[in-house]
């Protein structure tokens, strides 16, 4: 009891007490979950699994295994966005996972898992500082994917390792920058191509307009038997896959862009490190530079066609909502005047 007869608990009490004042929410963030190591582990497993598959179209540089495309990246940064900063350690494990897959654990190793755990968090935090937002459906948030998430973010990880190694003699400076290009391009391209994909899939939903429906099956059959005959045969038809994003980011957005370009991407990946089709009459250097080009090419033309056209959506949806909300607000004020013919006639 105080000197005045009232009882006065202590404040923090109340933190701990059912009904009492609620935990602030910056500590409520830092606080471990039972539910963030299952997170953990997944996203460990979704990394090393992205891992093992982008492993089985590797290329050899000066003696350096690099993958023109590699789906880890975006795999990482994906969850970042979706789950926030408490999985990196899922991103860590799935690292070294995949390091030991292909060699036994060295400092060597260690840097270069630290590099790729570091690029996506980096990427992940410029994303935040830019207000990036997970629908993809401003132009400004394509361009801060390309830009800030894949070729910024990314430069950590393409730096850290060619540098390592040509500390320590693996590689000359003579091949220095050609393992670094490819290596950057590698992850950079996994997040152009992956993360849209993985954004995509948590609010995919099966249009109910019959017609879309049908519409959404024909381009997708398009695109599976259009997409192996160009990277199959030995013309130089590549060019042929840009029709077909056009008619998917026109007519469904990121839904439909997304897939079409994950899909030219892995096989034109692997055509090209199998030399076959148009890539089959290039040597190894001709060969790498046409496929990051258009892999680029393609991851750019259906992220920011698709975002652009979203946009343009949104806009004239909310312009036609705030035209009907005047309507309403009209017929309130002014009753059977909403009928007349707008803009008034002049006398």
């Amino acid at each position: 009891m105080s000197d005045d007869g009232v009882s006065r608990s202590n404040p923090l009490r109340k933190l701990r007490e059912p009904g009492g004042l609620r935990e602030p929410r910056e500590l409520r963030g830092l606080r471990p979950r039972p539910s963030d190591l299952i997170r953990v582990l997944a996203v460990a497993l979704a990394y090393y699994a992205a891992g093992r598959v982008g492993m089985l179209k590797h290329v050899e540089i000066e003696g350096t295994i690099v993958t023109p495309l590699w789906p880890p990246t975006g795999v990482a940064l994906s969850c970042l966005l979706l789950m926030g900063l408490r999985v990196w350690p899922g991103i860590a494990l799935g690292t070294f996972g995949v390091i030991l897959t292909i060699s036994t654990l060295s400092p060597t190793g260690l840097l270069i898992a630290t590099g790729n755990t570091v690029a996506p968090i980096a990427s992940y935090l410029l994303l935040r500082r830019v207000g990036f937002r997970l629908e993809l459906d401003r132009l400004r948030d394509g361009l801060a994917l390309v830009f800030l998430g894949a070729l910024a973010g990314m430069l950590i990880s393409a730096t850290t390792g060619p540098s390592l190694m040509l500390a320590l003699g693996q590689v000359d400076s003579d091949s220095f920058w050609p393992v670094w290009s490819a290596w950057w391009t590698g992850d950079a391209m996994g997040v152009l191509v992956f993360t849209p994909l993985l954004l995509l899939a948590r609010k995919l939903r099966m249009p109910r307009d019959p017609l879309r429906v049908a519409e959404g099956a024909g381009l997708a059959i398009t695109a599976v038997v259009l997409t192996p005959l160009v990277m199959t045969s030995e013309l130089s038809l590549l060019f042929l896959t840009f029709p077909l994003l056009v008619w998917a980011a026109l007519r469904f957005q990121l839904a439909g862009s997304a897939p079409c370009a994950a899909l030219a991407s892995v096989a034109a990946t692997s055509a090209a490190t199998d030399e076959a089709g148009p890539f089959a009459s290039h040597t190894f250097l001709e060969g790498m530079v046409t496929l990051q080009a258009f892999n680029g090419s393609v991851s750019l033309t259906a992220l920011l066609l698709a975002a652009l056209v979203t946009e343009q959506l949104n806009i004239r949806r909310s312009v036609e909502r705030a035209c009907l909300e005047l309507t309403e607000l009209v017929e309130h004020l002014a009753p059977g005047r909403t009928g007349q013919t707008w803009p008034p006639q002049q006398r």
